[in-house]
């Protein structure tokens, strides 16, 4: 088992932008220090906590400030763009990091943003016909109209010396594609393993849903005869290391971990949606109910334990993907990667 990063990022409304970018940048650098391998950055317009609406260029900027991590977009929401602008775009980042890149993939999750770019209901169609029609671009198109229900876009007659679509991406055939599948047996990871791409399953899916997701990759894989290893599946959670249990616990609920569930996540989706017991009486409570469920919060051996089981639960994975969280004081958040990647990870290497 490998380890990496998701971060939306999370701030709350009124925070000053351009510190909120700077202390993504520094976490990205601290993880890269640390040996972690990989962190895909979020893209989202209307979510007022979550304030990265171009991924892309927060990792060119990240790519410059950093030396080995690999980055992604996470993700790149097909059905709002237009994939000839895509193609360029993500080809370009592609050469700025040598190589040092995923594209992540997907239809999004966020109506608000469908809203504002009047984005077609069929937002898996969308993305699917996105996908194609930007792997089209990158493989020489012939000079013509295109066209669907979701976008159009023109390849124009020229010299190839002179006029040509030329923007192909550093990586061959194209970057490593990852898509990222929330629902119970996701269609979107159905798509995944259909074509080959690396599957992710996101922080807020309980253990008995991404239990499914192997299945909808391997139902993919089976349509188009290919083998899927479970190395490239990326699961995502919360995950914070203290040097103590009860001292994990009290900065994870006291701190920013228990104010971004309770004042963001609850909010948008009601704390219901997250209690999987009907006794829970209130969102406190729901807190400590999550300390034990869905997210991974203790001392080096308890959280190595906890993984352990989830890596059990579900099969088998390859890249545990740490959630971003907008921490302070900061030492807590730097301590808590610097425990898992030194004190937590090396109890796991029999996991492959």
């Amino acid at each position: 088992m490998e380890l990496g990063f998701f971060t939306m990022p999370l701030h709350p409304p009124g925070s000053n932008t351009t510190k909120t970018l700077d202390d993504d940048l520094e976490q990205v650098v601290t993880l890269d220090k640390l040996g972690y391998k990989e962190a895909y950055i979020g893209e989202h317009f209307t979510f007022t906590w979550e304030n990265i609406p171009s991924p892309d260029l927060f990792i060119a900027k990240a790519l410059a400030m950093t030396e080995n991590i690999i980055f992604g977009t996470g993700i790149t929401c097909m059905p709002i763009h237009n994939p000839a602008v895509v193609a360029h775009r993500i080809a370009q980042l592609d050469h700025l990091a040598h190589g040092r890149f995923h594209w992540g993939v997907g239809s999004s999750s966020t109506p608000s943003d469908a809203e504002m770019f009047m984005a077609s209901a069929d937002r898996r169609k969308a993305t699917r016909e996105g996908i194609d029609a930007v792997l089209k671009i990158w493989t020489d198109p012939e000079p013509g109209h295109y066209k669907s229900d979701f976008w159009e876009f023109k390849i124009p007659e020229g010299h190839p010396d002179i006029v040509s679509i030329h923007m192909k991406p550093y990586q061959k055939p194209h970057p490593p594609i990852a898509l990222a599948g929330s629902s119970t047996k996701s269609d979107t990871l159905i798509f995944a393993g259909e074509r080959g791409w690396i599957p992710m399953s996101i922080n807020l899916a309980p253990v008995h849903v991404i239990k499914t997701h192997w299945d909808a990759v391997e139902e993919g894989a089976a349509k188009t005869g290919l083998s899927p290893s479970r190395s490239t599946w990326r699961i995502a959670r919360e995950v914070y290391v203290a040097d103590t249990d009860e001292q994990a616990r009290k900065e994870a609920i006291e701190g920013t971990l228990g104010r971004d569930f309770r004042d963001y996540w609850f909010r948008l989706f009601g704390w219901e949606k997250f209690k999987m017991n009907p006794d829970i009486p209130d969102v406190e409570t729901c807190l400590e109910y999550l300390l034990d469920t869905l997210w991974i919060v203790g001392s080096p051996d308890h959280v190595a334990n906890r993984l352990r089981q989830l890596y059990e639960d579900v099969g088998g994975f390859g890249v545990l993907l740490a959630m971003g969280h907008e921490w302070e004081p900061k030492e807590q958040w730097t301590h808590s990667m610097e425990l898992l990647k030194n004190e937590v990870m090396p109890q796991l290497t029999d996991l492959t």
